[in-house]
């Protein structure tokens, strides 16, 4: 048997982003069923404060493996990722590594994806004006998720870099109607769905600008001592994550609005919303909020469904890497 590699650039193509939304709810189904194990991942700081090394493993169904990617917040507006790395899927039955794929990929599709799952499962059926907070690799599967979603009718977008806004503004021309914000706020007020996907440690958005009905993704900050998100958002918002083990670890925009006292550590797991045991949206005003940390079973379940779909089309590299004895 031989084990497959998968590029950056031939993850995409092999699952557009409604097969990887349905791979997406398809994890979370099964977390919710207590199909799979998740302990929190590892994080070890880079010395120089160059960033962070992850380990995130975990079981969903048979399948095992990890992702082990680096999180470099120098590299935005270069040439290379933000978070690279790898995904290592492993062989239920004997153990043997079958899949290394790209993280970076991965990473931008599946995080995207699941912020995609969220927002079919809380935003107003009727929202179509987004606001972008974050022009980079995530701001573009964002769209794209949100598009797959719901029927957008506006998008706005606003980066500190104006260079990175007009290079995504070029990127979905004639795809979305797209058009830059001079401000945060001008990009927000107004908007019915909001993502925030920067590198920002401190907030860029500010719950005062806020619609009712408002459905937020807060992706960029995974670290207790970020939040891109200010404590009256979060105190204006019923919420929502991913898991709640990982969000009092390691949410910084919750935890330090929970430290002001202005969150009470209410919050609804998003593996319940899929299972129907949770109520999402109560009313067309209510504030929601989705806290997106990442999951290893997300990678787990982008890799499974990535490996079958080159099995089946040949896509791919597949090479002879151990697994047998000599």
């Amino acid at each position: 048997m031989k084990t497959l590699i998968l590029t950056q650039h031939e993850i995409p193509a092999l699952l557009p982003m409604a097969g990887m939304i349905d791979a997406m709810e398809g994890a979370f189904r099964a977390l919710s069923a207590g199909d799979a194990r998740l302990p929190l991942r590892s994080v070890q700081p880079l010395s120089g404060d160059r960033g962070n090394f992850a380990v995130m493993p975990g079981q969903l169904g048979g399948d095992f493996g990890l992702k082990v990617i680096a999180v470099m917040p120098g590299n935005h507006g270069g040439p290379h990722d933000s978070h690279p790395g790898a995904v290592l899927l492993f062989d239920p039955e004997t153990g043997r590594l079958i899949a290394l794929m790209d993280a970076s990929a991965i990473t931008a599709l599946r995080t995207a994806a699941v912020s995609g799952l969220a927002t079919r499962l809380l935003a107003r059926p009727n929202a179509g004006t987004l606001a972008l907070l974050g022009a980079g690799t995530q701001a573009r599967t964002h769209l794209e998720a949100m598009a797959e979603v719901r029927a957008l009718n506006a998008v706005r977008v606003w980066s500190r870099r104006r260079e990175t806004v007009d290079a995504f503004i070029e990127w979905a021309a004639g795809r979305w109607p797209v058009a830059a914000a001079a401000s945060p706020r001008e990009a927000v007020e107004g908007a019915d769905l909001v993502c925030t996907v920067t590198a920002a440690a401190t907030p860029v958005l500010e719950g005062a600008w806020l619609a009712p009905g408002t459905h937020i993704n807060a992706v960029g900050a995974s670290l207790r001592t970020t939040r891109e998100i200010d404590v009256q958002a979060v105190s204006r918002a019923s919420i929502f994550v991913d898991r709640a083990e990982s969000a009092l670890a390691e949410a910084g925009e919750l935890l330090q609005a929970r430290e002001e006292g202005a969150w009470d550590g209410t919050m609804t797991e998003l593996a319940d919303l899929v299972a129907g045991t949770a109520r999402g949206r109560a009313d067309d005003r209510e504030i929601t909020l989705f806290e997106s940390l990442g999951l290893a079973i997300e990678d787990l379940a982008a890799a499974r469904a990535l490996y079958e779909r080159a099995k089946a089309s040949g896509a791919g590299t597949w090479i002879e890497f151990g697994g047998y004895r000599t």
